[in-house]
């Protein structure tokens, strides 16, 4: 898969409802071969990928707050220098 390919995938963007222009969001998309595929939106060139199995322990470590630290970043967004 190309970069050019990577256009055409079916990104979907993690933003509130009243999300600002401008500001970079996380977008998600399924590849080919059972890949996941995750860019920010403000850098839509720098694409990382994972499997398919990674990504759903990932979303069940984050359904189990795993990542319950990170969550509480967004909602102050103040940095805690982790």
């Amino acid at each position: 898969m190309t970069r050019r390919d990577w256009q055409e995938l079916d990104w979907q963007r993690a933003a509130p409802a009243d999300s600002e222009e401008g500001r970079a969001y996380l977008e998600v998309a399924e590849g080919p071969d059972d890949q996941i595929m995750m860019r920010e939106s403000n850098d839509p060139e720098t694409v990382v990928v994972t499997t398919r199995t990674k990504w759903e322990a990932f979303i069940k470590g984050v359904k189990a707050g795993e990542f319950d630290d990170f969550a509480d970043l967004a909602e102050t967004d103040e940095p805690t220098g982790k």
